[in-house]
């Protein structure tokens, strides 16, 4: 019975719909999401003349130039308001329908109906697209990639034409010229199509050899892609130049060459072992700086086995190639070789990289199965459950983002030293009121990352609040969370102005307890090596002490300054203080 492509890929839209619906329970989360919706005027005024002009002219808010992603937001607050469930409407609306391009594009280039169906299945309901279609965020991530999956269809239009007409159609290759830049106005990552359509080129439109000749097509099919590598290099100056300014791109001094090398090794497996076994997801994955060698090490030998194994197997199977160099090729411009941000990795990265892979596993179990005579009962089979599986997972894992509170908690739970997700787990905490909790929160992501300005500054909003949100702090609880910042030697470094505000705020702190608080402060500076911090602070117990007339603690404040004006570290706490050495 032959099945219309177009009732498959709508189908395949509906499901995808249906699986996803619960995302529109979900809440607004902290994270960007307030730059790009909630508290962004420019978009909540909707589409107006004034909005327009500042989507396409804006490098500042997001470091970076999008403008058809800006002015998708805009439309959603025309329609919507600050209504979450109308903008996650959107990303659902937009995911769906990536779903059906993908279908159509590989149908269109293969002929296979089922596989085509299966790669743009797994697609839909793999647990990775969860970030990318749950985050309101991240609406570049659908929308560029449904300008882009447009642009590939339109261009194999053109390579390949209806029977009858040999001759590639020009009205479809200024149609994918234009898709592919609108895909690139949503977001840059598309800079690498343009490498993705000479894979095209070499499977499955198989354009690489000139039928004709049999000579070798390649300088031609080059040639014919000028416009589309012209607009993709213009697109990378301009990223570049615009995360800069913003301060999105670490410098060199940062993070050596060799860190983001390795990061981007270990990045490549870890990817790979996630879309074959979707665990631990993480809305934020931090840098760790550098990995081990040895793990460096295997993932390079790792990487360079696959791709050797595959370019010696490219005659029998030259789709397992192209869907291994589409992934690799295609997450180059996030993979962190030039670093942005402070991730290691992210799974909305994967969310078009990802289609390499699914092309490679389902083509090539189809080719290791192909002499099975039971092959059209297991293949079935595996695929099915593969899918009941990925829909599991992907229910499950849309739950912990109904709101910012259990998005953050279930990231803390499964990383370690992330300060992004304490910093935003505070941020959600603040919001209903919580406000000890908050400050717990941003002081666990100070004492993590103490160079964090965005923890710095919430915890110091905090402190200067002035309502009954702050005010019901008890005063036992303020002068231990500045007991716990004064201790940590970083953060005391970094945000003693911070902690000295934290102890002010326990209005009921004995005299005695303040010069303690100050001596101890002294002391982490001096055990860091800033000298001329402690002398500073110490000068101030000193002078605290004696208006207050505590002869004791003046005499031993004073003693404590001689020594660090000696830079000479004082290695046991003031006396009094009950706070551990600090070391």
């Amino acid at each position: 019975m032959h099945i219309p492509a177009w009732l498959v890929a709508v189908l395949l839209a509906v499901a995808t719909i249906a699986v996803y619906w619960p995302a529109l329970r979900c809440d607004f989360i902290g994270l960007d999401d307030a730059v790009y919706v909630t508290l962004n005027s420019h978009v909540q005024g909707g589409l107006t003349w004034e909005s327009v002009k500042w989507a396409f002219s804006d490098t500042k808010q997001a470091a970076y130039w999008a403008p058809l992603m800006w002015l998708s937001h805009e439309l959603d607050c025309q329609l919507f308001g600050l209504h979450p469930w109308g903008h996650h409407l959107m990303n659902v609306l937009l995911h769906a329908a990536n779903t059906g391009l993908v279908f159509l594009l590989l149908h269109r280039m293969t002929g296979a109906l089922w596989r085509s169906a299966l790669v743009a299945a797994l697609f839909a309901v793999h647990p990775l697209r969860v970030e990318s279609v749950a985050w309101i965020a991240e609406r570049k991530d659908v929308l560029s990639t449904f300008f882009g999956l447009l642009s590939l269809i339109f261009y194999a239009r053109h390579a390949k034409p209806k029977i009858g007409n040999r001759k590639p159609e020009t009205g479809n290759y200024l149609l994918s010229l234009l898709f592919f830049t609108l895909g690139l106005m949503s977001k840059a990552m598309l800079v690498t199509m343009p490498f993705v359509m000479l894979l095209l080129d070499y499977w499955p439109l198989n354009r690489v050899r000139n039928a004709e000749c049999g000579m070798w097509n390649f300088k031609n099919l080059v040639l014919e892609k000028i416009p589309f590598f012209a607009l993709a290099a213009a697109m990378c100056v301009v990223t570049f130049v615009t995360q800069n300014r913003g301060g999105a791109v670490m410098t060199v001094e940062s993070l050596s060459l060799g860190a983001r090398v390795g990061n981007a090794l270990v990045s490549y497996c870890r990817y790979l072992g996630k879309t074959f076994w979707p665990t631990d997801l993480a809305v934020f994955y931090p840098h760790p700086g550098y990995w081990p060698l040895e793990e460096v090490l295997l993932a390079g030998a790792f990487l360079c086995g696959i791709s050797a194994l595959l370019f010696v197997k490219r005659r029998q199977c030259p789709f397992m190639l192209m869907g291994w160099l589409w992934f690799a090729g295609t997450l180059v411009p996030v993979i962190q070789l030039v670093q942005s941000g402070g991730q290691a990795m992210a799974d909305r990265f994967t969310y078009f990289p990802s289609l390499g892979v699914l092309v490679l596993a389902t083509w090539g179990a189809h080719e290791l199965t192909r002499r099975w005579r039971h092959q059209v009962i297991v293949l079935p089979a595996a695929a099915s459950a593969a899918i009941v599986l990925c829909v599991a997972v992907t229910r499950h894992q849309l739950g912990y983002w109904r709101d910012g509170e259990t998005l953050f908690r279930h990231t803390l739970e499964i990383t370690r030293n992330n300060f992004v997700a304490h910093n935003n787990l505070g941020v959600a905490l603040l919001k209903e009121g919580r406000t000890k909790e908050a400050i717990r929160q941003f002081l666990a992501a100070v004492n993590i990352n103490p160079d964090d300005p965005d923890a710095e500054s919430k915890l110091a909003g905090v402190l200067e609040m002035k309502d009954s949100s702050v005010q019901i702090l008890d005063p036992s609880t303020l002068n231990n969370l500045a007991w716990e910042l004064a201790a940590c030697p970083d953060a005391g470094i970094r945000n003693g102005a911070l902690a000295v505000k934290l102890a002010e705020r326990a209005c009921e702190l004995t005299h005695y307890q303040q010069i303690i608080f100050i001596g101890t402060l002294a002391a982490a500076y001096a055990e860091a090596g800033r000298f001329d911090e402690a002398v500073a602070t110490g000068q101030k117990a000193c002078a605290l002490a004696s208006e207050l007339g505590e002869t004791n603690l003046l005499k031993r404040n004073q003693e404590l300054v001689i020594l660090y004006q000696a830079h000479q570290p004082y290695h046991e706490p003031p006396p009094g203080s009950n706070v551990p050495p600090v070391h």
